[in-house]
């Protein structure tokens, strides 16, 4: 019963979030804006959060990030199999990306990098939006700021054939 609710695509509530987040986001050049921005507004979150010290001599820097990426792999995994497995490679990827610019800048300059990255993006984002002539969709629902990278993600499984 399961797997039929699996490839049911009409009743799960992340194709409703899909197609509300795709009728705020239906101009080419507010889509190819959100293909870019929204995966580094996911990477500067990320470094962001990989940036406040940890505790003790037990937790490493990233631990803060790893605590945040888990329920939110956990939303994409309990809306999709296929949409969490994507999404945990992501998180992984931009994770090890992380690790290496921490490593390579230090935390200063990785926190430099990140909050450069984070608000330059969501500049592109609002100017997609007033392209578009639509506002934000996470101004009426936060859980879209969870949507828009699963969304990017979901266009490239489009791509290369897969179903989500």
């Amino acid at each position: 019963m399961h797997a039929a609710a699996e490839t049911s695509t009409a009743e799960r509530p992340i194709d409703r979030w899909f197609a509300q987040y795709s009728g705020d986001h239906r101009n080419a050049t507010n889509q190819r804006i959100h293909v870019v921005a929204v995966p580094l507004i996911l990477w500067s979150v990320i470094a962001l959060l990989w940036c406040v010290p940890a505790p003790g001599t037990w937790f490493r820097p990233g631990i803060w990030a790893a605590l945040a990426m888990l329920p939110a792999w956990l939303f994409y995994w309990r809306a999709s199999r296929r949409l969490g497995a994507g999404m945990l490679l992501v998180f992984l990827l931009l994770s090890a990306l992380t690790w290496a610019l921490h490593d390579a800048l230090g935390a200063r300059g990785l926190l430099t990098l990140a909050a450069a990255v984070f608000v330059l993006a969501w500049i592109a984002q609002f100017i997609g939006h007033k392209i578009e002539g639509r506002k934000p969709s996470f101004l009426t629902d936060l859980v879209y700021l969870l949507i828009g990278p699963a969304w990017v993600l979901v266009k490239l499984y489009r791509r290369l054939g897969l179903a989500y």
